[in-house]
């Protein structure tokens, strides 16, 4: 449904007016501050959008007459408000009258105050838009699921630098044993050694004393020699006696010969300085597991921004396949965007643009909105966004605080300017 035409009278500023607006694309109406502009779309507002809409003091100040408004739209509804209490009167194409029910069904309300929409946070507007489309429950299930991921990660990567800072301070000793070292195995190493030596004393004691004995035995030959006939007999078992000694002796010296004592100086080192070297093995091994962790934690967030790469992709997937009302629009962690731009990002024809076509989707009945103060927009600008209008088939009804080119209508103390007044207008430069 459109605005075919409008006649208004005695509203606001408004003295008298009656406009035939574009059937598509853009219909400006200019003018000097305080002429009336904002006044003729609050009346348009008033009469279709119902009570809710009247301004707090309707009627134009000087006039003893009451408020009149006649809109006609396309699909051959006539609407009038007039009288006292301006009462409303809504007559359908078979010649019915009807009420605001009738009118709800066609008319979107946030087209009749399209700054109540732009005004709306990003996430509202999102949370709009995804109603329209009918994924709000489904993309909210996706947001909420990133945000969980999301917000783990950061703690788990938090967690892990810190964990890497604190491993990269700590003191290593390049070097050290792999595992702490026993004292008491030392010990029992160092005493099984002290055991061996002893053993080898031992040995070196009975060579000394058969080096003793075989001396004793020679002295004792000597006197016997003396005695020789009467100690022959004792002589020759001496004398074996002596030959059996030395031939054990050269086992003996020789055993001795070949020992080496082994040294427990290491061991004794080792055990003097073992909780020297624990403490370094368990540096390293603290320094090993906590390097371990932060690597643990880098692979858990790794993981994490994967999967929250996987929920944007099935977002995306799932808008990409939606009814949108403009290409290139998308919801982002519960914020709206249009070719990649956050709201605020946006220039004003492009936040003009995305208002329009979410308002016509959430009502495609309604294919118009009234835009007030489009000064925002220069007049190439103006003219880009008619053009778009118009491949869409809208029809916006504006107003611009200007008396240029730009203005098909030209509002003058409430009424519509005439075209001589137009012309001499544009002969003084004003246009």
């Amino acid at each position: 449904m459109k605005i075919t035409s409008f006649e208004l009278e005695n509203v606001k500023r408004v003295k008298a007016v009656a406009i035939t607006p574009n059937r598509s694309g853009l219909t400006v109406i200019g003018g000097k501050n305080g002429q009336g502009k904002t006044s003729i779309l609050d009346a348009i507002a008033w009469a279709l959008g119902g009570e809710s809409y009247r301004p707090t003091n309707a009627s134009r100040d000087g006039s003893v007459l009451p408020p009149k408004l006649h809109v006609e739209m396309d699909n051959g509804i006539v609407v009038d408000r007039a009288g006292k209490n301006s009462a409303l009167t809504v007559t359908d194409p078979t010649g019915k009258r009807a009420g605001q029910k009738l009118l709800d069904e066609f008319v979107e309300k946030l087209a009749l105050d399209l700054p109540r929409f732009m005004a709306q946070s990003s996430r509202d507007k999102a949370k709009t838009l995804l109603r329209i489309i009918g994924m709000e429950d489904e993309i909210k299930r996706l947001d909420d699921a990133e945000q969980q991921l999301y917000n783990q990660r950061r703690a788990l990567g938090q967690i892990a630098d810190q964990k890497k800072k604190f491993a990269m301070e700590m003191q290593s000793f390049p070097g050290a044993p792999e595992s702490p070292v026993s004292v008491s195995e030392l010990i029992e190493r160092q005493q099984a050694i002290l055991l061996r030596n002893a053993e080898n004393q031992k040995k070196r004691n009975r060579a000394m004393e058969l080096s003793y004995e075989k001396q004793k035995i020679f002295d004792e030959i000597k006197r016997l020699r003396e005695q020789a006939e009467e100690l022959e007999r004792r002589i020759r078992d001496r004398k074996q006696a002596y030959e059996n000694t030395v031939r054990d002796e050269e086992i003996a010296m020789k055993d001795a010969a070949e020992l080496q004592d082994e040294s427990t100086a290491e061991l004794e080192d080792s055990i003097s300085r073992v909780e020297e070297i624990n403490a370094r093995v368990r540096a390293n091994m603290d320094k090993e597991r906590a390097m371990k962790e932060a690597d643990d934690l880098a692979n858990q967030y790794a993981g994490m921004t994967v999967q929250i790469e996987g929920i944007r992709q099935k977002r995306t997937d799932l808008l990409a396949g939606a009814d949108l009302p403009l290409p290139e629009l998308a919801v982002e962690q519960g914020e709206l965007f249009y070719r990649g731009k956050a709201w605020d990002c946006m220039s004003g024809a492009e936040q003009l643009r995305v208002s329009v076509a979410i308002v016509k989707a959430i009502n495609p009945r309604c294919q118009f909105v009234l835009i007030d103060k489009t000064e925002q927009m220069d007049a190439d600008t103006l003219e880009e966004f008619g053009e778009w209008l118009e491949g869409e088939g809208l029809q916006a009804i504006c107003t611009r605080v200007a008396t240029d080119g730009t203005c098909q209508i030209i509002i003058e103390d409430g009424t519509v300017a005439s075209d001589e007044t137009k012309q001499a207008t544009w002969q003084k430069g004003v246009f």
